[in-house]
C-alpha cells in the first residue's frame, strides 16, 4: 500500500508561504493540504480560492482541499478552478451528500468525505460509490496542533473495512495529531494518506521529517 504525505499549511509560515511549499516539494511530500474554515462549521476562520491559487502557481503537486464549512456547495466550482484536485466536505454539513459527491466527481476533481471523532463510519454506507477518499478525523477540526484521539485508530480499521466490502479503491486519510508516534498505527490500521502540519513545519528539520514519517509507515516499523 503507497503511503502519501501531505503537509497542511495551516502550520506553515505565511509570510514565507513560497519557501514552505517548496521545502514540502524538495522533501518529497506527495499532496498540499489546504484547510478551509468559515468560522461557523468549526470556530477557526482561514481561507479561500485566492490561497488555493496561489498554492496551484507554486506546486504541480495535488491540492488537497478539506472543506470545513456549511454549505459546501457554494464553493466546488470556484476552488475546482482554482486548482484543487481533491475535495473533502463534512458528512456533517452535507445533507444532500450523495448530490454533492456526485457534483465534485462531475467537475474533475476526487470527492473525499471527512468524519468528525463522534461520527460513526457507518453513515457513509449509502454512499461508497461516490467516495474517492474517506477522512477519518483524529482530532476535532477547526485546530492544529491537537493531541491525537485514541479510539481513531480503531475507526481507521472500520473506514477501510467498509471501502474493502465494497470493492472501492477509495484512500483512507487521517488528519490530527499525526506524529512519528501515530503514524504508524494508523497506516497499520488501514490509512494510507496522511495530513500533518505541526509534525512537519514545527520540525528541526522539516524535509527530513517528511522522509521520516513515511519510513514510520512499515511492516518493520
Amino acid at each position: 500500500m503507497s503511503v502519501r504525505i501531505a503537509p497542511s499549511i495551516l502550520s506553515a509560515d505565511f509570510a514565507r508561504l513560497g519557501d514552505e511549499i517548496a521545502m514540502c516539494v524538495e522533501g518529497g511530500a506527495d499532496w498540499i493540504h489546504i484547510d478551509v474554515m468559515d468560522g461557523c462549521f468549526v470556530p477557526n476562520l482561514t481561507y479561500g480560492a485566492k490561497v488555493i491559487e496561489t498554492v496551484r502557481r507554486l506546486t504541480s503537486l495535488p491540492l488537497d482541499v478539506h472543506l470545513m464549512v456549511v454549505e459546501p456547495e457554494k464553493y466546488f466550482e470556484d476552488f475546482v478552478a482554482a486548482g484543487a484536485n481533491v475535495l473533502t466536505i463534512h458528512q456533517e454539513a452535507a445533507p444532500h451528500l450523495h448530490r454533492q459527491l456526485a457534483r465534485i466527481r462531475e467537475l474533475g476533481a476526487q470527492a473525499g468525505v471527512a468524519l468528525n471523532p463522534s461520527t460513526p463510519v457507518a453513515t457513509l454506507a449509502d454512499v461508497v460509490d461516490e467516495i474517492d477518499l474517506l477522512l477519518v478525523m483524529t482530532v476535532n477540526p477547526g485546530f492544529g496542533g491537537q493531541r491525537f484521539i485514541e479510539h481513531s485508530v480503531q475507526k481507521i480499521a472500520q473506514a477501510r473495512a467498509l471501502l474493502h466490502s465494497r470493492g472501492r479503491p477509495a484512500l483512507v486519510e487521517v488528519d490530527g495529531g499525526i506524529s512519528r508516534d501515530t503514524i504508524a498505527r494508523c497506516w497499520r490500521a488501514g490509512a494510507d494518506t496522511f495530513v500533518a502540519g505541526n509534525a512537519v513545519f514545527a520540525a528541526k528539520d522539516p524535509r527530513a521529517e517528511i522522509a521520516t514519517l513515511r519510513s514510520r509507515c512499515s511492516d518493520v516499523a
